[in-house]
């Protein structure tokens, strides 16, 4: 049974200028927008969950913007053109990321990242060595550098890695801590004026007179504009939308002693990544596996891939080293046919921001300005 609201309850806290489903990067970051252009707009999120229910806090933490086999597999979907639009974006993200919460309160990082290559995959290591000066005559541009990825085999050996053929670094690919960043963004936007109501998950949209009303299971909202930006859960409330969510298991060692990996890594075209973190190290990945079972919203683990994760720690990662696994955990990412984020008005009064292809950190924080200076101008 609901608890009766009272007058003063509805009063102040259920109506607003712009409610904002779902408190992950991009809805933090469309509210912070939205009042910092325009400070007199009343504006909440609304967030199912205790934390950010998707992948913004569950991430592994990659400040990147696309391994060389990865950008091969876009070039080829997209074209060289859209891909170009796309890097930029990602470049262009981080640094707006970068300038809205500072290094230091997101723990930024520029250790470099590399793209591992096992012995087995000589094949495609071949293609994507042919293809680095292509990408970095292609990004120079955007990032203003040169020769950006390069070869790095001799690292291999410092690193420890066992069966590895060949490593591509590239040396502006930085790592944060995921969690500092949304408490960081969590506090930006209260500071503002940004009202977010936790556990409160919206059930239905309706039309009123010059209101959209939101149903939640706390009672009914009201906004003159309202944005979704619930990423892979989205077809909840948008069942025709080109979003498919996509699980990314990941799995945690306790502290290793002295610990020689330093970086963010990427191996088998982006399916598995991993990085150092506080002396352990942080691995997910696998859903390429069972591609069909990954593409769901619902939290957890499958034994076929918790074993390849293990697996993948033991004969390349961590070869000599004994190792224990911590923690596990799992998170939602959305993907679709087309590689660019879905921003968009829905009907009159209805805004979506959505599928950052897993690469939210990249392009979340342009993915939310952009839906604010879609909602703008109607308020």
């Amino acid at each position: 049974m609901k608890m009766a609201i009272s007058y003063w309850e509805q009063q102040h806290f259920f109506t607003y200028d712009v409610i904002i489903v779902g408190s992950g990067i991009v809805g933090l970051n469309a509210a912070i927008a939205i009042k910092s252009k325009n400070p007199k707009s009343s504006v909440a999120i609304l967030e199912r969950g205790f934390l950010p229910s998707g992948a913004s806090t569950k991430n592994a933490g990659f400040a990147c913007f696309g391994s060389i086999s990865e950008l091969m597999e876009q070039e080829k979907s997209g074209g060289t053109a859209l891909l170009y639009q796309l890097i930029e974006r990602r470049w262009k993200g981080l640094l707006k990321l970068r300038k809205l919460l500072g290094d230091e309160s997101i723990s930024y990082h520029n250790y470099g990242g590399y793209e591992l290559f096992r012995k087995a995959d000589y094949q495609l290591a071949e293609l994507c060595v042919a293809k680095i000066s292509h990408f970095n005559e292609l990004i120079k541009d955007i990032v203003g550098q040169e020769n950006v990825f390069k070869t790095a085999s001799r690292k291999i050996q410092g690193f420890g890695f066992h069966d590895t053929g060949l490593l591509i670094e590239n040396e502006l690919e930085a790592q944060i801590d995921t969690g500092k960043m949304m408490k960081a963004l969590i506090l930006k936007a209260t500071a503002a004026g940004v009202m977010i109501y936790n556990n409160c998950e919206v059930e239905e949209l309706q039309e009123e007179e010059n209101y959209q009303v939101l149903r939640s299971n706390h009672g009914n909202f009201k906004a003159r504009q309202v944005l979704l930006s619930t990423n892979a859960f989205i077809k909840t409330l948008v069942p025709d939308l080109d979003v498919v969510p996509g699980r990314g298991q990941v799995i945690l060692t306790q502290p290793i002693p002295d610990l020689k990996i330093k970086g963010t890594f990427h191996y088998d075209k982006g399916y598995y990544y991993f990085r150092n973190i506080d002396q352990r190290i942080l691995l997910g990945g696998g859903r390429n596996l069972d591609i069909k079972a990954e593409e769901t919203a619902v939290f957890g683990s499958t034994q076929l891939i918790q074993n390849a994760l293990k697996t993948l720690l033991k004969e390349v990662i961590l070869p000599d080293t004994p190792f224990e696994i911590e923690q596990t955990w799992s998170g939602i990412m959305a993907f679709g046919h087309d590689i660019y984020p879905i921003v968009k008005s829905i009907r009159p009064g209805i805004f979506c921001a959505v599928r950052c292809n897993g690469m939210g950190i990249a392009m979340g924080t342009q993915t939310g300005e952009d839906a604010a200076n879609l909602i703008l101008p109607f308020l």
